[in-house]
């Protein structure tokens, strides 16, 4: 079975106004049997973004209309795919009470899930730390290193999967390396190995899958998955579960990752 576990959607405000049918067909057209509409969703209302234009999640005002049109497309190609509703839930330290209460009313209306770290907190500041490597340099120099914020990303990694986030934290933990989509633009050499084993092994401990994330392979300071291909490996020796996720935020997207893969 090609399952899909990770694609956005026109709901996105950071993506593309490409439509629902079209992911899905391409998804079809690519021998997918399964995959799961994940946007990105809203942030909690009290939570200022730190990106300059402040879409770094789905407006709260579209939400309604958003689980309305999935469960549509659900519908209409119901004898051709599995379309699941789903949502890509961040993880943001010192908004676990808001982030429950979201889960809460929504979760009941999802059929999958994913928990992301996107941010992180560094004395009062948060960084989204994968918006730009402008943004991801400038950060390393206030917390001190390009080692600190690794070591930081990881964390946070660590908490998001400790956290108790209530009965509807979601179940799969998002490209758990997004750190590295930097790699290259940065230079510094890093040997992250023993924490992504140690969040590997974690994920595994308390019941978590793995977004097997193949954005990193178009991002031309990672050209690599998330995690790292010897790091899918162990994932595999420990028999961590793992579900492919394209990161797809726009058909093109979906095709050149598919592409990939398939290669």
């Amino acid at each position: 079975m090609k399952r899909d576990g990770h694609i956005h959607t026109p709901f996105c405000p950071h993506g593309t106004t490409d439509s629902l049918v079209q992911y899905v067909e391409k998804a079809i057209e690519s021998g997918f049997s399964e995959i799961t509409f994940t946007e990105h969703a809203p942030l909690p209302t009290n939570f200022l973004d730190p990106t300059p234009d402040k879409d770094s999640g789905m407006d709260p005002k579209l939400l309604k209309s958003y689980i309305e049109n999935v469960t549509e497309i659900k519908s209409t190609f119901a004898s051709k795919i599995k379309i699941n509703i789903g949502l890509e839930i961040d993880y943001i330290p010192g908004y676990e009470t808001e982030t429950i209460a979201f889960l809460n009313i929504v979760g009941p209306l999802l059929d999958d899930a994913i928990l992301s770290v996107h941010f992180l907190k560094w004395e009062n500041e948060y960084c989204c730390i994968d918006y730009s490597k402008e943004v991801f340099l400038d950060f390393a120099k206030k917390v001190g290193s390009v080692d600190a914020v690794y070591d930081l990303y990881y964390e946070t990694v660590r908490k998001s999967i400790e956290v108790n986030l209530g009965k509807y934290k979601p179940r799969r933990i998002g490209h758990p390396t997004l750190i590295h989509k930097f790699q290259l633009a940065h230079g510094v050499k890093i040997d992250d190995t023993n924490n992504i084993k140690e969040i590997l092994l974690l994920m595994k401990e308390k019941g978590y899958e793995l977004d097997l994330n193949s954005a990193g392979l178009s991002k031309v300071d990672c050209q690599e998955p998330y995690p790292p291909l010897p790091m899918i490996e162990y994932a595999r020796s420990i028999e961590l579960p793992m579900v492919f996720g394209s990161d797809a935020h726009s058909v093109k997207d979906l095709h050149q990752h598919y592409e990939l893969i398939m290669k």
